[in-house]
């Protein structure tokens, strides 16, 4: 099955990106799943490398970062990155700056499409 996930929303102050995530890395894990996540507008900062949260909260790099080890993808919209002043140096490892051709050849070739 080949999934991708389409996550909009900041990474904290809703809980919209985080379960997206947590079904992505759920997902990934399992035997003959494909996932690539494509973050677009806030969702954008989800991907933000050396991120510091409080203990004991979640960490959307970490659990996206579980994608990536298994064999998942992460595209950032490079114009939300544009709008916020992110670099590609500011992205975690396994994330690319990405763009709206990508979303669509990716939307083409998923099986289901999931947008959070």
């Amino acid at each position: 099955m080949k999934t991708l996930f389409i996550l909009n929303d900041a990474p904290y102050g809703s809980e919209r990106t985080y379960n997206g995530a947590r079904l992505a890395g759920a997902l990934a894990k399992l035997p003959d799943n494909e996932v690539r996540v494509f973050l677009i507008g806030d969702g954008a900062a989800a991907a933000h490398r050396l991120q510091k949260v409080p203990s004991g909260f979640y960490n959307l790099e970490l659990m996206l970062g579980s994608v990536v080890r298994h064999a998942g993808v992460i595209g950032v919209c490079g114009t939300c990155m544009d709008a916020r002043g992110l670099s590609a140096e500011d992205l975690m490892p396994g994330s690319h700056r990405s763009s709206l051709d990508e979303l669509a050849q990716w939307t083409l070739w998923a099986d289901k499409v999931l947008v959070f």
